[in-house]
């Protein structure tokens, strides 16, 4: 079973640009630490979720309904969260299969970070909406958690409860330094890179 749904991005990282694409291969990364305050061209076949300048495309949800602008800003092209009141941007399209490919870093003067990327979002709006996280917790990225009773299937080995931790060792680099993050997610599988 194939549920089309909306991607959220969680309070709480810094991301460079978005792209998603119909399961063909991932862009050729950016250089890591330099932000070019043009707007990066979109590889063929890719489309931008997030265009380097607003929240257009993204609906936000914060549930006290505090004003977004105190929560996400973009700062020198990429998107910047404070954290605070927590809560997550969602696409305002729906996806049902594709590529992800996004970017990530936590700022190391505020320490370690916890975020991540909802998939399969499920209305209401609410937090935590019904849905499967590719976790982007410091030290735990690429680990998934089920939120609120998602129906899916995991590697049984290594589940607990609704985390299911991910298959290999962790190649996040420290803090402050980009990461890359791709996700894949084709009918009922999702993969995470």
């Amino acid at each position: 079973m194939t549920i089309p749904a909306s991607l959220a991005i969680l309070a709480a990282l810094a991301l460079a640009p978005l792209r998603s694409s119909p399961q063909s291969s991932p862009p050729t990364p950016a250089t890591p630490d330099v932000v070019d305050e043009t707007p990066r061209s979109t590889p063929e076949g890719w489309t931008a979720l997030f265009n380097g300048r607003d929240l257009e495309g993204w609906r936000p949800f914060l549930p006290g309904g505090e004003d977004p602008s105190d929560t996400w800003s973009v700062v020198d092209g990429v998107l910047a969260c404070t954290g605070r009141p927590i809560g997550y941007l969602r696409t305002e399209k729906t996806y049902r299969n594709f590529e992800l490919s996004l970017e990530w870093r936590f700022d190391p003067e505020k320490g370690a970070g916890n975020s991540g990327v909802l998939l399969r979002v499920q209305e209401p709006d609410k937090v935590w909406p019904t849905s499967i996280e590719a976790q982007l917790h410091s030290g735990n990225a690429g680990d998934i958690w089920n939120i609120g009773e998602f129906p899916m299937k995991a590697a049984k080995a290594r589940t607990n409860g609704r985390r299911t931790i991910k298959a290999h060792a962790s190649s996040e680099k420290p803090l402050g330094e980009w990461n890359r993050y791709r996700i894949v997610a084709k009918g009922a599988r999702i993969q995470t890179y």
